[in-house]
């Protein structure tokens, strides 16, 4: 069983903490086959793998995107049972014998537990109620049966300190029973776990759950999808938006552009590599998200054949350079004053568009600066005092400071040239007030 920490929003309602108070950030990653492609052995050697990366959550989907109502796990089992007209029924899931599906979900959530990762679980891939001409369905859920099945895993997993729960699943909400299905599905977790687990909601691309959520009471948080259709990243604009919405509620891009997805869904146009990884994490945590997700295409589908769309196996996927590379951002964030972070781009002094725009956030002593490519710019040092100053670069490649030294400014602004310039030679500039 779960030792770790339940988790809760901070006071500010900008970041997610522990339950002692300690700062929370969510570096998380997409598996959303896992429970429904892998056996424990497999799953076990990946949450090892992440766990290892310095990953703190994995995001995963009881009800799976692959057809996972109607075909097996990797044990043979389905999750649910037909009712008497033959349809598959949430309100009856199949929990029949030792082995069952909810067992194997079991055993990982477990297993997640005992790496020290939580699992960010979603009941159900979004097309279970809105198949759209790209999901598989069946469409099984109205808002009755949702509650009925919310309350069902509200009370089989209630007690898992590692659980968050993730509504939605990548569809737009366009009828009335979308939006039933998952206010059912909010209802019937909020019955059986009260506030001891957070919930929210996982939107399709290129928006935010606030879109149609934000005012929803269960709703505890925000999460974008920024996606994967324009390779020059802006997905500090989705940020900007949620934190800038009322009531204030914590905010994360959820689903960037992972690593090896065809750009715009299309193999032909290439594919996101660790630059545009690199760029979406630290756009999004720098104008205001309170952690990042990442993804690789092979990896959230585990896929064991490679084609052109995915293109290699999720094992040797395991280690990309991006993967490797989202430990530096969690390590810089955490080794700094976390809770009275903000975003503020009053410490550019002049910005560029497009592929070099720069994200800059700060503390009560310090300021950070993302320069995507590496182009010479000026800094405003006003924000952060009269004291003195002192400058350094952070590598997101390896996580690796080389220091600047003093920073000496007559007018307020200063000066500064990356250590390299170019596509993947993206540099944060560090000043420290003392």
């Amino acid at each position: 069983m779960s030792t770790l920490q339940r988790l809760k929003v901070s006071s500010n309602k900008r970041f997610l903490i522990h339950e002692d108070g300690t700062p929370f950030f969510w570096l998380g990653d997409t598996a959303w086959e896992l429970f429904h492609k892998l056996n424990r052995e497999e799953a076990d050697m990946y949450l090892r793998n992440r766990a290892e990366l310095k990953f703190n959550v994995v995001q995963a989907v009881a009800l799976a995107e692959f057809d996972g109502i109607a075909t097996n796990s990797a044990y043979g089992r389905q999750p649910l049972k037909r009712n008497e007209q033959g349809e598959y029924d949430p309100t009856m899931p199949d929990t029949d014998g030792d082995d069952h599906y909810w067992a194997h979900v079991d055993a990982v959530i477990d297993l997640a537990a005992s790496h020290g990762l939580y699992v960010a679980l979603l009941p159900t891939w979004g097309d279970k109620y809105h198949k759209a001409s790209f999901g598989k369905g069946p469409e099984i859920f109205n808002g009755e049966n949702a509650k009925v099945y919310g309350r069902w895993l509200g009370e089989r997993y209630g007690d898992r300190s590692n659980i968050i729960w993730v509504l939605g699943g990548d569809r737009s909400l366009l009828t009335r029973n979308h939006f039933e299905v998952n206010n059912g599905l909010a209802a019937g977790l909020r019955e059986a776990v009260g506030d001891t687990q957070l919930i929210t909601f996982h939107p399709s691309g290129n928006t935010s759950s606030s879109l149609h959520m934000h005012d929803e009471p269960w709703l505890d948080f925000n999460m974008i999808q920024s996606g994967h259709h324009e390779q020059v990243r802006e997905n500090y604009k989705h940020m900007k938006g949620d934190y800038d919405r009322l009531p204030v509620k914590p905010t994360v891009d959820a689903e960037p552009a992972y690593e090896d997805h065809p750009v715009n869904f299309n193999a032909s146009r290439g594919y996101f590599d660790q630059a545009d990884v690199r760029t979406g994490a630290y756009y999004g945590v720098f104008a205001g998200g309170f952690g990042t997700t990442y993804g690789h295409h092979s990896v959230w589908s585990m896929t064991t054949e490679p084609a052109p769309y995915f293109i290699m196996t999720w094992q040797d996927a395991l280690n990309r350079p991006g993967a490797t590379q989202m430990q530096h951002l969690r390590a810089l964030m955490e080794s700094r004053p976390y809770l009275d972070r903000v975003p503020d781009q009053s410490l550019i002094a002049e910005n560029y568009e497009g592929a070099n725009y720069m994200v800059a956030t700060r503390g009560e002593n310090y300021g950070l600066i993302y320069s995507p490519n590496g182009i010479p710019f000026r800094a405003s040092l006003r924000s952060l005092g009269g004291g003195r100053i002192t400058a350094s670069w952070f590598d997101p490649r390896t996580g690796e400071y080389s220091a600047i030294g003093p920073v000496t400014s007559n007018d307020g602004e200063a000066t500064f040239v990356p250590p390299t310039s170019g596509r993947g030679n993206d540099w944060v500039l560090v000043l420290t007030a003392s």
